[in-house]
């Protein structure tokens, strides 16, 4: 059982306190930047900032999906999110750059073992990666 990551980045126009704020908001950014991958959101608990809770289907593939149930910290320059039903920690990583943010969030998991591990490993990146940069897209757009 290996380690899997994907990891996206992106420069938005909003300075790291404004950007890393609404990374942060559960209740109005995220539901606005999250894509047509993301089934079923809701916010249980909280809604802005460190002790949120949040629920939602991950649909990565027509057959892949994970039920996610994250509890949110947040530090002066990140947003973790981490899966109870499973090993999967994403965080949004959030940079000074120019006049603006360097956002990358970065998602991992533990792995499956044997020939599926391996494949997972190889392919679940790539697809994630690919949502990944649509919600950060998403999430600049939000910010202009």
């Amino acid at each position: 059982m290996g380690q899997v990551s994907a990891s996206s980045s992106i420069v938005v126009p909003a300075d790291p306190q404004r950007t890393l704020e609404a990374i942060a908001d559960y209740e109005t950014v995220r539901p606005r930047i999250l894509t047509s991958h993301y089934r079923d959101y809701k916010v249980v608990e909280g809604g802005r900032g460190a002790g949120t809770v949040a629920d939602w289907t991950l649909q990565a593939t027509e057959k892949r999906s994970r039920n996610v149930h994250a509890t949110v910290s947040v530090s002066d320059s990140m947003v973790t999110e981490r899966d109870s039903n499973s090993t999967m920690v994403t965080t949004w990583t959030v940079t000074p750059s120019g006049s603006g943010s360097l956002v990358t969030v970065r998602t991992s998991w533990k792995g499956a073992g044997g020939v599926p591990g391996f494949f997972e490993g190889i392919f679940a990146p790539l697809g994630l990666k690919k949502i990944q940069a649509q919600v950060l897209e998403n999430l600049k757009g939000a910010l202009n």
